[in-house]
């Protein structure tokens, strides 16, 4: 297989929505824990933690919804919850397979700048086997500031010994986007339901915009 796009030095993905379709699982996890304690969801809550780092969105969440439980209560509950369905559940975004074995042919090495926690990728990593196509994988709390600041796109580019400006990185959130964009990179916007509502805003901040990564790929 051979790309349709100018051949990057490296790639970069965000997990969630971009690399993996999990966005899925999340509003049913805080929904179902949140009705256990008889409180109310809010629609508006998984906006506002976009681009937050998994630390940052307990801590919000404990805010928010004033649930009994303390912070680190809280993150290992979510994390219960969460673990199962990201080692059972989840599966890769359309063609996103497809698109790692044709960098892999072409000796481009992969990246993930995710929020998500680190026993979350690893339960992620069970599943998928991300580890064998993905050279550096960083959370967001290994760096300063989160999403849309650059410094986790930079911390990957850093491991990958890779100039920013020559790294393709795709997202599927706007803070995300504005993140690599931030790092001097070129970014793909990736569809995802979870995101549809700014679909067009995705399209303006980004330089591309696919829903299949078959998109970028010759046969």
């Amino acid at each position: 297989m051979n790309f349709k796009i100018e051949k990057p030095e490296a790639v970069l993905f965000d997990m969630d929505g971009s690399l993996v379709d999990s966005m899925w699982m999340w509003k049913q996890i805080d929904i179902d824990f949140l009705e256990e304690r008889g409180l109310d969801y809010s629609p508006d809550f998984h906006q506002e933690i976009e681009g937050m780092s998994y630390a940052e969105t307990v801590s919000y969440f404990k805010k928010k919804f004033k649930p009994e439980e303390s912070e680190e209560e809280l993150a290992a509950i979510l994390n219960h919850m969460a673990s199962d369905k990201y080692e059972f559940e989840v599966k890769w975004k359309p063609g996103a397979l497809d698109f790692l074995k044709c960098c892999a042919e072409h000796n481009i090495p992969c990246g993930i700048a995710t929020s998500n926690s680190k026993e979350l990728v690893e339960a992620c990593n069970r599943n998928l086997n991300l580890r064998k196509w993905i050279r550096s994988i960083r959370t967001a709390d290994e760096v300063q500031k989160s999403k849309p600041f650059p410094d986790i796109y930079l911390k990957v580019a850093e491991d990958l010994n890779v100039d920013p400006a020559k790294c393709l990185v795709f997202e599927d959130v706007i803070p995300g986007i504005m993140a690599g964009k931030n790092a001097g990179m070129k970014v793909i916007a990736v569809q995802d339901d979870y995101s549809k509502d700014v679909e067009n805003e995705k399209r303006e901040a980004a330089d591309g915009f696919i829903s299949d990564y078959r998109e970028l790929l010759m046969d």
